[in-house]
């Protein structure tokens, strides 16, 4: 069995340095171990393992937050938020820099995705960074780091694939992202402040109250939606997936009926982008199914929690160990396809050493906020690299700052669980 798995790991990893996309070496290679262990006449059966895999009914929350951000994209709600946080932030010295984190913040809070952040503020943001003196390198570092903020803050895709494959509630995992979230913009903010005096950024604008009111009223509508959502989820009056649905009603209403935008010819390839995204993800979710039922019948995560409980049984140890394992991995494997890998062989290991495992699957997530600035497949950084047109090694280097509060970020929640959990206390009591 050992063997297998090993042969099962280094197959993987083969056809993933072929190009082979990671999807479909998973479905390869769980394909074969089947087939091996136990006989070709289990192979019908995987067409039914990978339906039932990817139509778990909290899934199509990642779908529907996929197309609300689309639908942000094709609108004038990007620009909107871009505008309020520059009335907000533009009188301080390098505050544009600061603006693309606020807008980050305020873009999260509705689309989930790191990719769609980059994608809508990246191309405002990145040129006008850019003809005011900043580098392209920093432009893109800072838009970059600031846009992981997406996978913490709720809502957030990841935390909803990491509550289906840990069996959790998605709405506590949001609620455990606020304070974190939050922290990590306000650092990332002082981070820009830090390199504005050094480097000496210009100042956008002075303060104008009625510039405020302005930028205020024309984004009234774009501010509303993350209420209504996140309202709606944390108040009980919808789930997570019903508040996903809620989120693509309300983009298209305030597209097409309130700012008017939103032609037929931009929602169409919002849904066209949507549906090849959510096609990825999806696929990846499908493979990941097969690899599941093989390592569950292998009992390959009981084995790696004995291993581990063998060197320490400390929590904080595991999850020091477990924080260089997911930092490793997030830099070889997209956030999607390193949650769907790693959360069903960690679990056991969780639960054994008494972890909370909503504190855990928010530091999971932080990890792989992290994962998607490191290369060499850094996710978020290429996409942000693509629209500045920079380097990637050299706004890497650019990017070692935003890096290290991102890190520092991740090591207070991990051995400060209260940052994590004292929401869900206060909301839901324990």
């Amino acid at each position: 069995m050992n063997t297998a798995i090993t042969l099962m790991l280094f197959g993987m990893a083969g056809l993933v340095m072929l190009n082979v996309p990671i999807a479909v070496a998973l479905g390869v290679v769980a394909m074969v171990a089947i087939w091996v262990m136990q006989g070709a006449q289990m192979l019908p059966n995987t067409a039914l393992v990978m339906f039932e895999g990817a139509t778990n009914f909290p899934l199509l929350a990642v779908p529907l937050f996929i197309l609300a951000g689309g639908i942000m994209n094709a609108s004038s709600i990007a620009r909107r938020l871009i505008n309020l946080a520059t009335a907000i932030l533009g009188f301080i010295r390098g505050g544009l820099a600061m603006v693309t984190v606020g807008a980050s913040m305020f873009f999260a809070e509705i689309s989930g995705s790191a990719v769609a952040d980059v994608a809508a503020l990246g191309t405002l943001l990145i040129p006008a960074m850019k003809s005011r003196g900043y580098s392209k390198e920093f432009a893109a570092a800072v838009t970059s780091s600031s846009a992981s903020l997406a996978i913490i803050i709720p809502p957030s895709i990841p935390m909803i694939l990491y509550a289906a494959m840990a069996q959790e509630s998605a709405v506590k995992l949001f609620v455990a992202g606020i304070i974190p979230g939050v922290l990590g913009g306000l650092a990332l903010m002082a981070l820009c402040f830090y390199y504005a005096w050094k480097y000496n950024f210009p100042v956008e604008q002075r303060f104008s109250l009625h510039k405020l009111v302005q930028a205020l009223r024309a984004a009234t509508w774009a501010l509303i939606m993350p209420v209504v959502i996140l309202g709606g989820i944390f108040g009980g009056f919808v789930t997570a997936t019903e508040g996903a649905a809620l989120a693509v009603l309300a983009a298209l209403f305030i597209g097409v009926v309130i700012y008017r935008d939103l032609d037929l010819k931009s929602l169409y390839q919002a849904c066209i982008d949507s549906a090849i995204q959510t096609a990825v993800v999806m696929l990846l979710v499908a493979a990941s199914a097969l690899v599941g039922v093989f390592l569950t019948e292998s009992q390959l995560p009981q084995r790696l929690a004995a291993s581990m409980i063998s060197i320490t049984t400390n929590p904080y140890m595991v999850l020091l160990l477990l924080n260089f394992f997911f930092l490793i991995i997030g830099m070889f494997l997209h956030s999607a396809a390193a949650i769907i890998l790693t959360v069903p062989i960690v679990m056991p290991l969780i639960h054994q050493v008494g972890i909370d495992p909503i504190h855990f699957g928010l530091v999971l997530t932080l990890n792989l906020a992290i994962g998607q600035q490191t290369p060499p497949v850094a996710s978020v950084l290429i996409a942000s690299c693509s629209i500045a047109k920079s380097d990637i090694w050299a706004t890497t280097k650019a990017n070692i700052g935003f890096i290290g509060v991102l890190t520092t970020v991740l090591l207070l929640c991990t051995y400060v669980p209260w940052l994590s959990l004292v929401l869900i206390q206060v909301f839901y009591g324990g």
